[in-house]
């Protein structure tokens, strides 16, 4: 993708740090993410979201491991078609313990993905994601408004991978982001 844009999670798709993802062939990596949740009163504002007044809609921010693959059952990669053509559904979310939102410069925190049984280390960078995770989430509210949405409750936006997409594997992985904490995925 190009830009930010919003879809639904199944809540079964989405877990607490620490839980088991059993993975396929259809299974190809592992993101590290900011995530944020907005507050329902979003949605009775009518005004723009802007960087200045984005802080008011933000209750909550925490780290979170996407794990992605292909939206089709295939059976993993035989061609760059194969890569490019049907890659990034979202398979499952883990999100690490939420902390109430403060104003932290969210553009330049170092972050890591880490398993030791398959000797991954990727290091990572708040800034690799749309200008900032910030910048993320603004463009994706302001989708949601221009499309008129209306959820009427809190939800969560998933801000884009800090690390880029990284081979899966199996084994415990720990993402850590820098000022917000870490979060753990054991695969299987």
């Amino acid at each position: 993708e190009k830009e930010p844009f919003y879809t639904s999670i199944y809540k079964r798709n989405f877990l607490k740090s620490g839980k088991s993802v059993k993975i396929n062939k259809s299974t190809l990596g592992i993101e590290l993410e900011v995530c944020y949740k907005v507050k329902r009163s979003f949605f009775s504002s009518k005004e723009s979201v802007t960087m200045k007044n984005i802080h008011r809609y933000i209750s909550h921010m925490a780290p979170c491991i996407e794990i992605v693959g292909y939206r089709q059952r295939k059976k993993g990669i035989t061609s760059f078609g194969d890569l490019c053509s049907d890659f990034g559904a979202n398979v499952k979310f883990l999100i690490g313990q939420k902390k109430k939102y403060k104003r932290i410069n969210i553009g330049n925190l170092k972050t890591n993905i880490f398993n030791k049984k398959t000797k991954q280390n990727v290091n990572g960078n708040t800034g690799a994601v749309f200008i900032n995770p910030l910048n993320s989430l603004r463009f994706v509210l302001n989708k949601i408004r221009k499309d008129k949405i209306n959820l009427d409750k809190n939800f969560y936006i998933f801000t884009g991978s800090t690390v880029g997409v990284v081979p899966i594997g199996k084994g415990l992985y720990q993402g850590k982001i820098e000022k917000l904490g870490s979060v753990k995925a054991f695969i299987k």
